[in-house]
């Protein structure tokens, strides 16, 4: 005589929370579902666990639920074990598809706990109404979670939960960490890229607090983060009040590179990096437009770099940047770089930064108004071009008001120009716009370079010619 078939059970495992990464729940858990198969005589088929990942939510994915689902509806199994039902789902309408299946496909579920057996009406019953039990508690606990949540914000306390890099989960400041976020802040602000400021953090050996690699992602969220300006937030958001910890970064230096990550051009996918000094930042001497750089690469000959202006001026690059960082460094060997700079926090900076704003969010609109055909290419042009220059003469403002970013560090450095020459592309660029403006007039083709068609005027408040070496 042939022995019955045993029946076919697997388990679910399921702990909503496991801070340490132990699993010493789900274990517990694991070894009580296993006696009770043993005991009922079934076999165990396979086990299902999805370890500190919560059901309240039905947005949330749950990998092991989902192959435990999937393998029900191939026929695998004809037995479900679990430590408790509210391990299975806290979903009503999820529990009334395993009660259905048990009903109609006579699939037993049962608890390792002993409080459940869903192949009784009478289990069935105590099911529904533990399952919305758990629901409304579930309910009543998120509830009072948003409004302490909200009291918190309100009252400037940090968000608990995952601390923030550079503070401690009281809020104190981490300071070997801040120094690396700081630094993120001002290599940002000064003109390096997000990529620019991941392969510094990459050339330092720096890591993420979780022990990973840095990428443009986890550095924009780190800049656009209120916290580090001392701003309190809930759900993501300032709401207005300050928090009670210390500041990372100044005010105004936040929200400087926050306008900046928010630029329309970055929104474009306009390329906002540099790859020469004086790409974008050099002015056409006839219609005071910036230059662009291209790379011209003659057929077996070295690279030549070449600013244009269309329709003005087309210009060897090379010898040009040479003069300009000739005199820009004969500049920085002057003894009164640090009298130049002026308090960051003062009334005139945040002006400035604000005015960039205001443009920055002019350009997002006058691009806005192109693509809805509110206004057409000739419009376009014009006010593009007359916001660019209005943002242009804001910038300069700001960098002669600027200090305590890297520029500040350049000029305040015991050699400021072996400090420029140390520096990234970007804050080089910082620290030329900070002291000049650069004009390229035409200058006829095949002619020796002539340094009367680079003008440049001074930026800062002396009176003294830069390109004036005598």
């Amino acid at each position: 005589m042939e022995a019955e078939p045993r029946t076919r059970a697997v388990i679910y495992l399921r702990a909503s929370v496991d801070p340490t990464g132990e699993r010493l729940a789900v274990q517990r858990h694991h070894e009580a579902c296993q006696r009770l198969c043993d005991e009922r005589g079934w076999q165990v088929v396979a086990v299902y666990e999805d370890n500190s990942i919560g059901a309240y939510k039905k947005t949330v994915k749950r990998p092991g639920y989902e192959r435990m689902l999937a393998a029900y509806e191939a026929g695998q199994f004809e037995a479900l074990v679990c430590w408790d039902l509210d391990r299975l789902t806290r979903q009503p309408r999820q529990l009334e598809d395993w009660i259905d299946a048990a009903e109609e496909r006579g699939l037993a579920i049962v608890t390792a706990n002993g409080e459940a057996d869903l192949t009784t009406d009478g289990g069935r019953m105590y099911a529904r109404i533990k399952a919305s039990v758990a629901r409304a508690e579930s309910e009543r606990k998120s509830a009072r979670q948003k409004l302490a949540a909200v009291q918190r914000a309100e009252n400037g306390k940090p968000p608990l939960g995952v601390r923030l890099s550079g503070y401690g989960p009281d809020g104190a400041v981490i300071e070997h960490e801040a120094a690396v976020v700081r630094a993120m802040f001002e290599r940002f602000h000064a003109g390096d890229s997000l990529r620019g400021v991941v392969s510094w953090l990459t050339e330092q050996g720096t890591r993420t607090r979780h022990g990973g690699p840095w990428n443009p992602s986890s550095v924009r969220d780190i800049l656009l983060n209120p916290r580090y300006a001392g701003r309190a937030i809930y759900n993501g958001q300032p709401n207005g009040h300050d928090g009670s910890w210390e500041p990372i970064v100044e005010t105004w230096l936040y929200d400087d590179v926050a306008s900046k990550l928010a630029d329309p051009r970055r929104r474009c996918q306009v390329g906002t990096d540099r790859k020469y000094i004086g790409s974008g930042l050099y002015l056409c001497a006839v219609c005071d437009r910036p230059v662009v750089s291209q790379t011209h690469s003659p057929a077996g000959k070295p690279s030549v770099i070449r600013y244009r202006c269309a329709g003005h001026i087309v210009r060897s690059g090379a010898s040009i940047d040479r003069y300009v960082l000739e005199i820009l460094r004969e500049r920085l060997g002057r003894p009164d770089l640090a009298a130049l700079l002026t308090e960051p926090g003062n009334e005139q900076a945040a002006k400035a930064t604000a005015e960039i704003k205001r443009l920055r969010g002019r350009l997002g609109r006058i691009e806005a108004d192109y693509d809805a055909e509110l206004i057409d290419g000739r419009r376009y042009k014009i006010s593009t071009e007359k916001t660019r220059a209005l943002l242009g003469a804001a910038e300069a403002a700001q960098a002669r008001l600027m200090a305590g970013s890297e520029v500040a560090g350049t000029l305040r450095a015991p050699d400021p120009v072996a400090a420029f020459d140390a520096s990234v592309l970007g804050i080089q660029r910082q620290v030329l716009a900070f002291f000049m403006t650069v004009k390229l007039a035409p200058a006829p083709r095949g002619h020796h370079f002539d340094t009367d068609t680079v003008i440049i005027l001074p930026r800062t408040p002396d009176r003294t010619t830069l390109s004036d070496r005598s």
